[in-house]
């Protein structure tokens, strides 16, 4: 199978992300919200919804996808699951310790940062007009 091109012409990149053992990859689960997940969470389904090549790992539910990259598989060596989570691009590693941002997720997935407007939706263009708001009188 040939890999998609992305906006730019280039061919898509894949990107992994693997992640401690987690109850939830949500960050809603618990009586605790973790933010930083539901971040990460709302990031990756908009790269997904661009047609990115993502995916996500937890070692909680997923271990033999740990166990089956050499990567990852040294990284733990190492590092141990306190140094999760891993970000891979094209089986390379970009990011440790932390979860990766929007920007930087699209950077690695060469995507634009771009808001797309829904098909037959008209972006409105405001601009500032003399005497503010209600006119050149003041008063609406």
């Amino acid at each position: 199978m040939k890999p998609e091109p992305t906006e730019n012409g280039d061919t898509m990149r894949t990107i992994q992300v693997y992640e401690p053992a987690l109850c939830c990859n949500t960050g809603v689960c618990g009586p605790d919200v973790d933010q930083a997940l539901v971040t990460f969470t709302a990031d990756l389904e908009h790269l997904k919804g661009r047609g990115a090549d993502i995916t996500r790992h937890n070692l909680a539910n997923d271990p033999s996808s740990f166990a089956a990259n050499d990567t990852v598989r040294a990284y733990l060596q190492v590092a141990g699951s306190e140094g999760l989570p891993l970000t891979l691009v094209d089986r390379v590693t970009v990011m440790a310790g932390s979860y990766p941002t929007r920007a930087q997720l699209l950077g690695y997935a060469q995507l634009a940062d771009v808001e797309a407007v829904p098909a037959g939706v008209t972006p409105l263009e405001l601009t500032e007009k003399s005497g503010g708001a209600c006119g050149p009188t003041g008063c609406c």
